[in-house]
């Protein structure tokens, strides 16, 4: 699975978002996206995902133009994700799953164990700790078996043993051969977790950084 982006540009107004942004993404790593707010993080992935289309320029996976030739097959996990709270984790996930209707109720029980959740509880998600939330929004990522990963801060509201799980996750899917961006103002997981960083300031990509 490879991303290709070339020359990719986006105005909003007179306002440069992305300029002239020049990137490739392969299977079997992970991929960081580092910056201050405001930096371009959020608008590449956004764009990454097919949400916004680049005023200029092209994003294309395995050489298909994305939002034209071929959508995305991924997972994604934004910083909190919303799930109903009158629900139970598993419920929630059912929920999402039936949109696609490609898994069966297995490979969702599996997706929560996976993240250390127990698929059985009929805790309401409304009840859950943020550091719960997280896990349930990882499971959800992963849950349909997607190539590409795309991660906001898939960390967040982890303690230190939450932590250490979902690293080995994250690691064991790179071994699977996943394509994996993951955004984080952690330094830490940035150097544990990833292959290759891009660090982003004003729109542009200032530097390139290898674990």
């Amino acid at each position: 699975m490879k991303i290709e982006i070339k020359n990719v540009w986006k105005k909003i107004g007179k306002t440069e978002v992305l300029k002239d942004i020049n990137l490739e993404f392969n299977g079997g790593k992970i991929y960081g996206l580092k910056g201050k707010n405001g930096s371009g993080k959020t608008m590449l992935m956004k764009m990454i995902l097919g949400f916004v289309s680049p005023s200029s320029g092209s994003i294309k996976i395995e050489g298909k133009v994305l939002g034209k030739d071929i959508s995305m097959p991924l997972g994604i996990i934004i910083e909190n994700p919303g799930f109903l709270p009158e629900y139970s984790g598993y419920y929630n996930l059912h929920l999402f799953a039936l949109i696609q209707n490609k898994i069966k109720k297995e490979e969702i029980r599996e997706a929560m164990r996976i993240v250390g959740l127990d698929p059985d509880s009929k805790k309401h998600v409304g009840k859950y700790s943020l550091g719960m939330r997280q896990r349930l929004g990882i499971a959800q990522a992963i849950m349909e078996d997607p190539d590409i990963l795309l991660l906001d801060e898939p960390l967040n509201g982890l303690d230190n043993e939450g932590v250490e799980e979902i690293r080995k996750v994250l690691l064991s899917l790179k071994e699977k051969g996943k394509l994996i961006i993951l955004a984080s103002h952690s330094k830490e997981d940035i150097q544990i977790l990833c292959d290759t960083v891009f660090r982003m300031d004003h729109g542009k990509i200032i530097a390139t950084e290898t674990n």
